[in-house]
């Protein structure tokens, strides 16, 4: 039987907000072994996601924020398996602008843990892309799952409605780079990254207010 790991499946849509639209790649994360999984990010192709878990039992969909382009498979995801949406409670306003007629199954706290294959993933309330941003923190395998609130290169984008650049940085600062430096970072978008590579860049962000 092989343990728990983590797979990546990358569906493409449109993010929309505050009036704007944008066509974008998503990172879809499936944590977990040969039996039953999580999903992290339900984006875009809810038939892409079933399609990569096979026959495996799904414990759960997590949100890492509810911006559209992350949640907008939840629903019908969930409703094909079976599984519970999970979110963090500052977000739900977020998620009412995509999902009116359905709410999540349960809210997420911080350090809240969810159990998968055998493993844990640790919830790290990290705002500032969004009120309700979570990362999750994988410590079995050395990785954490950032959302839209750390990518290769600087934090997630500040400048659209519920979301502020102190704040991000704070979250990074206190909760993603007081990680070990070879965490890998699996973002929502783009190229996985480390924290050891990111966290030279700290007074640089701050500096160009990025």
């Amino acid at each position: 039987m092989a343990g728990v790991r983590v797979e990546r499946v990358v569906t493409s849509g449109v993010f929309a907000l505050d009036g704007g639209s944008w066509e974008v790649d998503n990172n879809v994360w499936i944590v977990g072994d040969d039996h039953e999984a999580v999903v992290i990010d339900a984006a875009h192709d809810a038939e892409a996601i079933i399609a990569a878990l096979g026959e495996r039992r799904l414990t759960a969909i997590v949100c890492t924020h509810a911006h559209n382009d992350h949640i907008n498979a939840a629903p019908a995801l969930a409703e094909a398996t079976g599984a519970p949406i999970l979110l963090h409670l500052d977000d739900r306003v977020l998620w009412k602008q995509t999902h009116q007629n359905r709410e999540p199954d349960s809210y997420l706290s911080d350090n809240q843990r969810i159990e998968v294959a055998g493993t844990e993933l640790q919830v790290l309330h990290t705002p500032g892309h969004a009120p309700g941003a979570i990362s999750l923190h994988l410590p079995a395998l050395g990785a954490v799952f950032t959302g839209d609130t750390l990518f290769a290169g600087g934090p997630g984008a500040t400048g659209r409605s519920f979301s502020h650049f102190p704040t991000i940085i704070r979250s990074i600062r206190d909760r993603l780079l007081t990680l070990p430096a070879a965490t890998v970072v699996h973002t929502g978008h783009g190229d996985d990254t480390t924290i050891g590579d990111e966290a030279p860049h700290l007074e640089e962000w701050i500096a160009r207010g990025h």
